[in-house]
C-alpha cells in the first residue's frame, strides 16, 4: 500500500509517517517510479507502536521495545512518573469539585491556612465573606460552600452555653488587678456571651463597650446587662473586629479573652495597639503549647486546627516586637478549661439526636476528645500588655 493507504488505516497523517520514516520507526521500500510502498506488517508495527504510545511511552522508548527487549526498569520508571501524573490531576480534579460545591474543602482550607494565612483570609473576603466571617471560614467551619450551614449547626450548639471559651470569673479578676491603674474605658473584643463582661463590670468602675458578630451572644449580653442594671455603663454592639474604628479618646484597656486567634494574634497587637492610649493596657488569653513534645494526635489535630498556635514564651516575644511591654502572664488552670469544656460535652450529647452526622459535632466532639487526651499539653494563657 502507498503511504497515503496507510496513513488512513492507522489514523495518523502522511506527514506523521514520513517523520516516522525518518526517525526510522518507518521503513517503505521505494519502487522504480519512487514511491514508497508499506506492507500489512508496517501497520502492524504501527498500531503497536500506538499502543505503546498509549501506556506514555516516547517514540524513542516505543522504537527501543519494538527493536529489542522490553525495558523493564525503563518501563517501571515511566509507570511512576505516570501515577505521579495521575495522582497530580486526581488532586486537581478533586480541588475543582470542591470548589464547585461538590465535595468538602476542608483540608484545602486547613493546608491554605497553614502556609498563607494572611492572603487565605484576603481571598475569603475577595468571594463576598467580611473579615469577621473569613476568619470563621478559616478556622471554624473550613469549607466556604457549606459555611452558612455549618455556622447554623454551630451557633445551634452555643446557644445555651454561657462560656465560649475557657476562662473563668476568677480568672478574669485576677488579670484586672495586674492592670496597674483603674481603667475609665474598656473595649471589649469577642465578648460572646458576656460572662467577661459582667466580671469586669462588677470589678471596676469603668465604662465598657463589649463587640461581638454573633447576634445570638450579644442577645444574652443584653439580657444579663438588663437583669444587673447596667446599661448606664456598658454599650454592646455588633462589630467586626477587623473593622474597629479608632475612637476620639483611645481606650484604657482592651480586653479579649479567647479571641484574637480569629483576627491572628500577630496582626491583633498591632492592630489593637493602635486603639489604646499610650500606657493602654491589652489583655488577651490565647491557647497555646505547654510542651515542646506533644503527643502525635495532639500535634496534628491542632496542627489543623489552630496551626498559628505558639507556646507563651512567643507570644511573649511577639508582643516585644509588637511596641508593648509585658506586665505578665499566667495559665488560667484546668478549672478555666473545664469551664467550657465539661458543659460543651453536656450539651453536644443533648443535641446528638438532632445532629447526628453533622461535621460540627463531629469536630467539637474530636476537640474535646483531644484535650481529655493530651491534658497538660495544652491550655489558655492570659497575657496583661501595656502599650510602649
Amino acid at each position: 500500500m502507498q503511504i497515503s493507504e496507510l496513513a488512513d488505516s492507522v489514523g495518523l497523517s502522511r506527514a506523521t509517517l514520513l517523520y516516522y520514516e525518518k526517525l526510522g520507526l518507518l521503513k517503505g521500500k521505494r519502487q522504480a517510479n519512487g514511491y514508497r510502498v508499506y506492507t500489512d506488517a508496517d501497520r502492524q508495527r504501527l498500531r503497536l507502536m500506538q499502543q505503546l504510545q498509549a501506556g506514555g511511552l516516547s517514540l524513542q522508548e516505543c522504537q527501543a521495545c519494538l527493536d529489542g527487549k522490553l525495558d523493564r526498569e525503563m518501563l517501571g520508571q515511566r509507570l511512576a512518573v505516570l501515577d505521579a501524573e495521575i495522582a497530580e490531576k486526581s488532586r486537581s480534579r478533586d480541588l475543582l469539585a470542591a470548589l464547585l460545591g461538590q465535595s468538602s474543602l476542608k483540608d484545602w482550607h486547613e493546608e491554605v491556612e497553614r502556609v498563607a494565612p494572611d492572603l487565605h483570609r484576603a481571598w475569603l473576603m475577595s468571594q463576598g465573606f467580611s473579615s469577621a466571617e473569613a476568619g470563621l471560614v478559616a478556622l471554624v467551619s473550613k469549607d466556604m460552600n457549606a459555611h452558612d450551614a455549618y455556622m447554623a449547626g454551630f451557633m445551634e450548639v452555643f446557644s445555651d452555653l454561657d462560656w465560649w471559651g475557657p476562662g473563668t470569673a476568677e480568672v478574669t479578676r485576677r488579670a484586672l488587678t495586674m492592670v496597674p491603674f483603674a481603667p475609665e474605658t474598656i473595649l471589649e473584643i469577642g465578648c460572646g456571651p458576656g460572662m467577661a463582661t459582667m466580671t469586669l463590670a462588677e470589678a471596676s468602675t469603668a465604662r465598657i463597650t463589649a463587640t461581638d458578630t454573633a447576634e445570638v451572644a450579644l442577645d444574652k449580653l443584653r439580657a444579663r446587662i438588663a437583669a444587673r442594671g447596667l446599661n448606664d455603663r456598658i454599650e454592646v454592639q455588633n462589630v467586626d473586629m477587623a473593622a474597629l474604628l479608632a475612637p476620639e479618646r483611645p481606650w484604657d484597656v482592651i480586653w479579649s479573652e479567647g479571641s484574637a486567634y480569629i483576627l491572628g494574634v500577630e496582626k491583633a497587637l498591632a492592630d489593637w495597639r493602635a486603639l489604646l492610649r499610650p500606657g493602654g493596657v491589652l489583655v488577651f488569653s490565647d491557647m497555646v503549647w505547654r510542651t515542646d513534645a506533644p503527643d502525635d494526635p495532639v500535634r496534628a489535630f491542632w496542627a489543623a486546627e489552630y496551626p498559628a498556635m505558639a507556646t507563651p514564651a512567643t507570644r511573649v516575644a511577639q508582643a516585644k516586637r509588637a511596641g508593648y511591654r509585658v506586665i505578665g502572664h499566667f495559665d488560667i488552670g484546668p478549672e478555666g478549661m473545664e469551664t467550657y469544656y465539661h458543659p460543651l460535652a453536656a450539651r453536644l450529647d443533648a443535641l446528638e439526636p438532632r445532629l447526628a452526622g453533622a461535621r460540627v459535632l463531629d469536630d467539637l466532639r474530636r476537640e474535646i476528645d483531644v484535650f481529655e487526651a493530651g491534658r497538660g499539653q495544652v491550655g489558655y494563657e492570659m497575657f496583661v500588655l501595656e502599650r510602649g
